[in-house]
């Protein structure tokens, strides 16, 4: 068993006997139809991990504090998926220029007062990033939560996270890619420009 089946295994355990709060079961799975035109509506794809943690776990409903945002669709009551949370944030970014939104860094689940843990996914490794607005000023609103979606599910699993410890002094590093990231660092064209001109 792989590194990854053996922590989807345990993740699964977890999100079988624990609720986050607003979520009374946990939905079924996504099918691959779903994640095709989540995937398509995006404009990128999902990391393998990520992909199966909708696909083989459930369409949201588990992880910490309030849990994984649903993939597409929006469950009957509560927060819009994280798809649409995607389009929102990266249409309201172009509006606002002060504000702008990553590309390929999909929210995935809300820790409440605005605030986001999001994958990177145009990144190999999948890191986790901490949107934090609420200081006010979009260049110290980005943090690694985790180098990669694997460690931050660990630290769920394990008990270890951030939102689990009683050291208010931690500090988590920014992420320093923000600017390039979304196109507004000086001369640097985004993503989508280079890879349109490769």
């Amino acid at each position: 068993m792989t590194e990854n089946e053996q922590l989807l295994a345990r993740v699964a355990a977890k999100a079988r006997t624990t609720r986050p709060w607003g979520w009374p079961t946990l939905p079924a799975p996504v099918d691959a139809d779903t994640l095709t035109r989540a995937e398509a509506a995006l404009g990128f794809s999902l990391p393998p991990l990520l992909a199966d943690l909708y696909l083989r776990i459930g369409d949201g409903g588990f992880g910490p504090e309030y849990g994984l945002l649903p993939l597409l669709d929006s469950p009957p009551a509560g927060e819009p998926a994280a798809v649409a949370q995607y389009l929102t944030y990266r249409e309201q970014g172009q509006d606002d220029p002060d504000w702008p939104w990553p590309e390929g860094v999909l929210p995935i689940s809300h820790w409440g007062c605005a605030m986001y843990a999001c994958v990177d996914c145009l990144s190999p490794h999948a890191p986790v990033l901490l949107f934090e607005p609420n200081p006010g000023d979009a260049d110290h609103a980005w943090f690694v939560d985790a180098p990669r979606l694997t460690d931050w599910l660990r630290a769920w699993v394990d008990g270890t996270g951030w939102y689990d410890a009683t050291d208010e002094d931690m500090e988590m590093a920014p992420w320093e890619e923000f600017r390039i990231r979304t196109g507004t660092a000086a001369g640097t064209p985004s993503p989508a420009a280079r890879r349109t001109a490769g």
